[in-house]
């Protein structure tokens, strides 16, 4: 009797864990005519959306400096916090698009216009190939560290398409980068192999900052960044949430806690970021 319930209870947790794991993460590509080359990206489907018939809001989740498709699925583990969020009730079930911008930090450059395709090949791929409210109270974006600048520029150019953005610390230096910063050294940001500051602030939020207020579209903004973030990201991210509150008072948050630029802190906080733009975002329908 005892083999027996033991066997029973095992079986139990076996039927639990797949119960809770019936989201799933699937890997695609598909050929970017901005880019002239595939482009890559994964996609959480949440339980039931295969079978359910239902067309789904769409959270866009970047990654930072050489980062990939797999560093929110790895070490972000957004399958995991996804899943709890929505068996909890704190968000809204949707699907989770985490692309691959491995080298331009999510801006057009000499060599790619990352940013153009991202709005212009990845988001209509998207609409066209999955079950999605192609709207803009069907899309949120996020980002960590260059996909927090990426996050940030992108919902501030195109608030039309992004009904709530999260920034998980931004790399939104103004007016320049530290030294430490990647942004010194990447292409995207260099004139004659050096640093431009022009050609930075062109790409930055501070150029886009008072045609995003002219707009009068609203986008709420969930802003975080460790106190201890060893690029002094606190700093700069405090300066643009000012910028930001100042128009939106009562659309835009700013979290500081303890940690530093690691996924550590953003495993840790992007449910809480999750949790905040679900509130903006439409329901399955």
């Amino acid at each position: 009797m005892l083999r027996l319930l033991k066997f029973l209870s095992i079986s139990l947790c076996l039927l639990v864990s797949t119960a809770l794991s019936a989201s799933e993460i699937v890997h695609k590509t598909f050929a970017s005519k901005t880019l002239d080359r595939d482009y890559t990206y994964n996609i959480y489907l949440p339980d039931g959306y295969q079978n359910s018939g239902l067309s789904y809001s769409v959270l866009y989740l970047l990654h930072g400096n050489l980062g990939t498709e797999e560093s929110w699925v790895g070490q972000g583990h957004i399958q995991q916090t996804a899943d709890q969020l929505i068996a909890a009730q704190k968000i809204k079930p949707q699907l989770i698009v985490v692309p691959a911008d491995p080298k331009f930090w999510w801006a057009d450059g000499v060599e790619e216009k990352a940013l153009t395709a991202f709005v212009q090949d990845l988001v209509p791929h998207i609409d066209t190939s999955y079950r999605t409210l192609a709207r803009r109270e069907g899309r949120s974006i996020g980002g960590y560290s260059a996909g927090g600048f990426g996050a940030v520029n992108i919902a501030l150019q195109y608030p039309e398409m992004f009904a709530a953005a999260a920034p998980l610390s931004p790399a939104v230096y103004a007016p320049i980068p530290p030294e430490s910063s990647s942004a010194t050294r990447q292409d995207t940001f260099l004139t004659n192999g050096k640093f431009d500051a022009d050609l930075w602030a062109s790409k930055n939020w501070v150029s886009f900052i008072d045609a995003y207020k002219a707009k009068g579209i609203v986008v709420p903004f969930y802003i975080n960044t460790g106190d201890h973030d060893r690029y002094d990201i606190a700093y700069f991210a405090a300066v643009f949430y000012q910028q930001l509150r100042e128009h939106q008072p009562d659309f835009t948050e700013l979290r500081i806690f303890d940690g530093d630029h690691n996924f550590a802190a953003w495993g840790a906080t992007v449910g809480n970021a999750m949790e905040y733009m679900s509130g903006f975002i439409s329901a399955p329908q």
